[in-house]
């Protein structure tokens, strides 16, 4: 059951973020010289979950990261208070963020999830473990984050860390996640996001993931940023392209498609 947050007057926590005109100045350096940043505008976030989409260098990542450091996660992932919690260099782009949030960040729950440092998330959860016992451990699931699979911690972790009325900060969670386990993830989206009043703010590759119905996707690309629809993403429409004309696809990259 959701918790009663009583000062929530909306289900989001960041409604719409913008970056600093006296930062945009700075058009040269990173990271306003990314064209998604420097266009950055204001842009309004969906009560329930955000998705941010580009290709490899769009500025995805900055930007999420620049959004959770600002509302108060750690930088390299974990919670907006002193249990889980990795360290991480932070973003160039934090003190060049205006965030417009809802509630005090010291009275926000939820986590930021980042694949790239999650053994780094998960290595501070067996050092809790050592100083507190094992009731940290049950925190995640029961079992050590270090001894299950990557999608495995993955999922223990959200299953178990993730609750109502939560911000969710997620880079990347297709990275240890199988097909069957990102559906998983999807119906965990949902029942946290509509029916327990939390806000996700995703930074994704996966066309399954993109496909849920009660979201806003963000494209960022050379052009800068600008809202899209689920089938005019570069991820749906290339995947579904390759599905259906696979042997195209490998003769267009010179691989023989003739079986030895």
């Amino acid at each position: 059951m959701a918790r009663d947050r009583g000062y929530f007057t909306d289900p989001r926590f960041v409604r719409r973020i913008s970056a600093d005109v006296y930062n945009l100045s700075k058009a040269n350096w990173y990271p306003y010289n990314i064209p998604a940043i420097r266009n950055l505008g204001v842009l309004e976030l969906h009560e329930h979950v955000t998705f941010l989409v580009g290709e490899n260098g769009s500025g995805k990542s900055t930007l999420i990261e620049a959004i959770a450091g600002k509302v108060g996660f750690p930088a390299g992932g974990g919670t907006p208070y002193p249990y889980i919690g990795a360290a991480g260099n932070g973003g160039d782009l934090i003190d060049g963020l205006n965030v417009d949030h809802t509630v005090r960040c010291e009275g926000m729950t939820g986590f930021y999830l980042r694949a790239e440092s999650f053994y780094n998330v998960a290595t501070q959860v067996e050092r809790l473990v050592e100083q507190h016992g094992e009731r940290v451990r049950e925190r995640v699931g029961g079992k050590s984050l270090h001894k299950v699979s990557h999608g495995e911690s993955f999922l223990a972790l959200i299953a178990n860390q993730f609750d109502g009325g939560g911000l969710f900060v997620l880079d990347e969670p297709e990275a240890a996640l199988s097909p069957n386990r990102l559906l998983v993830l999807l119906g965990l989206i949902d029942t946290l996001a509509r029916q327990q009043r939390s806000q996700f703010i995703i930074a994704t590759h996966s066309p399954i993931l993109l496909a849920y119905p009660h979201a806003t996707i963000y494209e960022l690309s050379s052009k800068g940023i600008r809202s899209v629809e689920y089938e005019e993403t570069e991820h749906y429409r290339i995947t579904l392209d390759f599905l259906r004309n696979r042997d195209a696809y490998m003769t267009r990259l010179g691989i023989d498609t003739n079986v030895d």
